[in-house]
């Protein structure tokens, strides 16, 4: 018997990060991994992001706090965490046998406890690198985010980079003026990768009590509805910079994802689609292939940044 013929290739490289297929979870859908563990496969995902850790365990915003909202879905979960000693002690053991790539999700509320975070994890046995949370509240510039400027960026992103030689991919807000600015100032500052879009701030409000929905008043907005926003963004983010750019926002099915790619994306991370079906990623990294395989395309790395622009469109036949 003939040996079976191999597929479309699917690897994808950030930086030093070499992933076996481009789709992700994306930090808070996912638990710490073992929630999920006993519904699919774990080793069949590109890489596993935690859900956001802090140095002290946090308790979260008071409820309620979800809502649905048309083609998506607010939360003010508030990053409640279970913090660094206790996911060192009781979570990392089970993600050393995840079988994938790991990457923690970090944040704190001033730039010493950034650094302090990823000089602790910096030779924690299991871990493939940290995803820095950057739009968190800055207690030190009243309430703003790290996110928003260009030169806090560079100066927090620079704090991390001296202490970790550890992957960095920086998680970038949509809720800025010129998101190529802020994608320069985090590769300029020793970033790996960038990723986009984290969730746009939004609120819901019940018109018969006349309140807030959720006990925080606003929360993020994710889901389909912000698709559009986080590819134009994705798109701009990978014409400024050289690094890797991972797309988020809105990734429901294969073709999302595809359109992540062609925009510029090296890789996705699929979230709100997990409360959906929790098996997405799988269904999403099948679609993939399948596509690749259609269109004649050997390996994924040929349609990455393959968007076609400032071309007559095809004559009608």
């Amino acid at each position: 018997m003939g040996s079976k013929k191999e597929g479309p290739g699917l690897s994808v490289e950030l930086g030093p990060l070499k992933l076996k297929n481009p789709v992700l979870v994306a930090s808070g859908t996912f638990g710490y991994g073992e929630e999920y563990s006993g519904i699919i496969p774990l080793r069949s995902l590109g890489a596993l992001i935690t859900k956001g850790l802090s140095l002290k365990p946090r308790k979260g915003n008071p409820p309620p706090r979800l809502a649905e909202t048309p083609a998506g879905m607010l939360n003010a979960i508030g990053l409640e965490n279970v913090g660094l000693e206790a996911f060192l002690r009781d979570k990392m053991p089970f993600l050393r046998r995840a079988g994938c790539p790991v990457l923690v999700n970090i944040f704190g509320a001033t730039e010493d406890e950034y650094a302090e975070m990823a000089r602790r994890l910096a030779d924690v046995d299991g871990i493939a690198g940290l995803e820095i949370n950057i739009s968190c509240p800055n207690l030190k510039a009243g309430g703003s985010i790290f996110a928003t400027e260009p030169g806090s960026v560079y100066q927090v992103v620079s704090r991390i980079r001296e202490v970790t030689s550890l992957f960095l991919m920086v998680k970038l807000s949509p809720n800025v003026a010129d998101i190529a600015r802020i994608a320069l100032a985090a590769e300029e500052a020793g970033a790996d990768a960038v990723s986009l879009i984290n969730t746009l701030t939004g609120m819901a409000i019940d018109i018969k009590t006349r309140t807030p929905v959720l006990g925080n008043i606003t929360g993020g907005l994710s889901g389909p509805a912000i698709k559009p926003i986080g590819l134009r963004m994705v798109w701009q983010a990978a014409q400024a910079v050289r690094i890797p750019v991972v797309g988020i926002g809105g990734i429901m099915t294969a073709e999302d994802a595809l359109e992540y790619l062609i925009a510029g994306a090296s890789a996705v991370q699929v979230g709100s689609a997990l409360f959906v079906d929790p098996r997405a990623c799988l269904r999403i990294v099948d679609g993939i292939q399948s596509y690749l395989k259609a269109q004649g395309i050997p390996h994924i790395s040929s349609l990455i940044g393959s968007l076609r622009v400032g071309q007559e469109p095809a004559e009608c036949r």
